[in-house]
């Protein structure tokens, strides 16, 4: 995968070619990055699943995962040689197949990171809580990130309406894929996109850990505990906002004021949540 990254940014850099708006390659460069980190997140989790039987389930699980990984790079970088879209692509026998083969792809990853997942969160012990609740909190809201994916494959009222058309499913609400988007995220400018709350919420899988990993020792187990789960919280939180947001039509860079308020009250608790959390922890060493 991170070879396959490099090779993408070669074609990015080199390539003009764009697809609905953004550069051809960004697209394989994206998911290359995104699913070497997966494949990396999963590879550690099994190597804290201690029971051996599970880990050989667990083993076989990932390996499936890994391979699904695989047959979605291949798939959308022969689409992009090809010149044509990947996703939601039904315009020819040949790319029936492809976007079948990728839905496909996607069902064993989800059900790959849920197996070792769910093996490490209810199997094993984590001495330290803080990394066990973090992988745990990761696990669920990263489960409900890649849920968002199945809503995609939904055809559009539009699509339904017109037997002739090309596509099938859109990561866009209220218009059009072939909307401009953020530049490299591909992210619609114009109206909601689900992509943006797929993209954060999978990836609390990496975040929550890291951030339990990272958190001082010095500080003692139970505030690291705390700000744990109050970071994980948060990041639920923006993650159901940003699929509500995109539920909506609403572009992500053009909230209303009902999104904008969600957010100042998530920023407000959280921030509340930090703070007590900080006050409890100079109380506890006085």
């Amino acid at each position: 995968m991170c070879l396959w990254a490099v090779v993408c940014l070669v074609g990015l850099i080199l390539d003009p070619r764009t697809f609905a708006g953004d550069p051809i390659w960004a697209k394989p460069l994206k998911f290359s990055i995104s699913l070497a980190l997966y494949a990396i997140t999963l590879a550690w989790m099994l190597s804290m699943v201690q029971r051996p039987v599970l880990r050989r389930i667990g083993w076989w699980a990932g390996t499936i995962g890994a391979a699904a990984s695989l047959l979605e790079i291949v798939v959308i970088s022969i689409q992009v040689v090809r010149g044509v879209g990947s996703h939601f692509n039904v315009s020819t026998p040949t790319n029936q197949l492809f976007y079948q083969l990728m839905a496909g792809g996607v069902t064993l990853m989800y059900c790959a990171t849920l197996v070792i997942g769910a093996f490490l969160a209810m199997f094993s012990r984590i001495e330290d809580r803080a990394l066990a609740w973090s992988l745990r909190l990761g696990l669920i809201i990263a489960l409900v990130g890649l849920s968002v994916g199945f809503l995609m494959v939904i055809p559009t009222a539009a699509q339904l309406a017109d037997p002739t058309s090309s596509t099938y499913g859109s990561h866009s609400v209220g218009g059009d894929d072939a909307t401009g988007g953020i530049f490299f995220l591909g992210w619609n400018t114009a109206h909601g996109d689900l992509r943006v709350s797929h993209f954060i919420g999978m990836h609390a899988l990496q975040v929550l850990p890291i951030l339990a990993i990272t958190l001082p020792r010095a500080l003692s187990e139970a505030d690291r505990l705390r700000i744990v789960v109050a970071a994980g919280a948060t990041y639920a939180a923006v993650t159901a906002i940003a699929l509500w947001q995109a539920l909506r039509g609403q572009s992500v860079i053009h909230p209303d004021a009902i999104t904008v308020a969600a957010v100042g009250v998530t920023i407000v608790l959280a921030a509340m949540s930090f703070m007590t959390i900080a006050a409890q922890g100079r109380h506890q060493h006085r």
